[in-house]
């Protein structure tokens, strides 16, 4: 059994996939082509927002965000201690200081009714992290942005193409960098919003095993600002505004034309996926509803594409073991929280982080992709099921 099915994808899409590739290697355009701003004008539409820009990973999409809103050495992101190092990593790269915030325990998502309280004079963003698929609390992460006059960037590596209905307020309250341009609501009234598209900035990665994944790296961000989009633009170009004329400090942080191509193919079946992936996630939640493990709970208003489908176990690395003598994969997504980290503890708050801390002992995610079988997805609850038992 595969943890996720890459392969089996790829069959699907054999012919669309492999006529997208030949089509750069017939015009020779690898760098920059065509299927770049095809398939940014595409994704903008899909999640809503004016602007998409594609770089070379869900790490540089952040970097490049923070690099266009200016960040300066000192200044303070508050964000998630549960979560990818990429997250804290290009804060501190910028010399900026990552601010963690606990998180809730029955979503592993940042907890936003703390938030306020770790806002100093030197906070510079919000970075809340859509984990395992589910966005967060963005209205309340929101408003409490446009209190303070603070920009917000959702890293939605693991969500892209999850909805999220805002709730009816005047403003969602984003924020622009101080000296940019003017800050951009977005109307509530209960409409429904997607992952990457309901902050300031959205960063989401196109990683293989990511719900929308390329053949290699590859990223992108998404925002209504017209001035940040176009420092997004210089920047992964080395800071250029015109070749050999480079008007701020940037990166080489372009994405190649073949994966561009690779996810244009992949579009037409994305909505399938999408939907796949729910009804599986449902069907999980179903099935493991009498057995000895916790399950992630989806917010009303919410929904979750499982970019990882993941429970909490007691005594995990034996559950393990357990599923792997039958075969089944297993994985942690996260087994130490960044303030845990050698490279990051300097950040640790003061008490920690107790609710990141512990689901770090306790997580365990299962196999999850769109070509997921269902028996082998009863395989997987019958053998959780033998090594943690049932309730009642």
């Amino acid at each position: 059994m595969q943890f996720i099915d890459l392969k089996a994808q790829y069959a699907a899409l054999k012919a669309d996939i492999d006529a997208a590739i030949q089509q750069v290697l017939d015009h020779g355009q690898y760098i920059m082509g065509p299927e770049v701003a095809q398939l940014e004008t595409a994704l903008a539409a899909r999640v809503g927002v004016g602007h998409c820009v594609t770089v070379a990973s869900g790490t540089e999409a952040l970097l490049i965000a923070l690099m266009a809103l200016d960040l300066q050495p000192g200044d303070e992101v508050i964000t998630s201690p549960f979560t990818f190092a990429a997250t804290a990593e290009v804060i501190a790269l910028l010399g900026g200081v990552p601010v963690f915030v606990d998180v809730e325990p029955d979503t592993g998502l940042i907890d936003a009714g703390r938030i306020e309280a770790a806002i100093t004079p030197r906070t510079r963003a919000l970075m809340p992290v859509s984990l395992y698929g589910q966005v967060p609390d963005m209205d309340a992460i929101n408003a409490i942005a446009a209190r303070h006059g603070l920009p917000v960037i959702e890293d939605a590596a693991q969500s892209f193409g999850a909805s999220y209905t805002m709730a009816p307020t005047p403003s969602s309250g984003m924020a622009a960098p101080q000296g940019g341009s003017p800050a951009l609501g977005r109307p509530g009234g209960g409409r429904v919003g997607h992952s990457c598209g309901v902050s300031t900035i959205g960063c989401t990665s196109f990683f293989p095993s990511k719900p929308l994944g390329c053949y290699g790296d590859g990223g992108a961000l998404f925002t209504d600002d017209a001035h940040l989009a176009q420092a997004a633009r210089e920047i992964r170009v080395h800071g250029q505004s015109a070749r050999y004329t480079h008007t701020r400090v940037g990166v080489g942080g372009r994405m190649d034309t073949i994966q561009c191509a690779v996810l244009l193919a992949k579009l037409p079946r994305l909505d399938w996926e999408l939907q796949r992936r729910r009804e599986l996630g449902a069907r999980y939640h179903a099935l493991l509803a009498d057995v000895n493990v916790g399950l992630l709970t989806v917010r009303e208003g919410r929904d979750s594409v499982w970019g990882q489908y993941t429970v909490t176990v007691p005594d995990r690395p034996a559950v393990q073991a357990v599923l792997k003598a039958v075969g089944i994969p297993t994985a942690v997504h996260y087994p130490r929280p960044l303030h845990q980290q050698v490279a990051y503890e300097r950040f640790a708050p003061a008490g920690g982080c107790p609710v990141a801390e512990q689901l770090a002992q306790q997580v365990m995610s299962l196999p999850m992709s769109p070509d997921l079988g269902e028996a082998d997805q009863d395989r997987v609850v019958a053998a959780l099921a033998a090594a943690v038992g049932r309730r009642g």
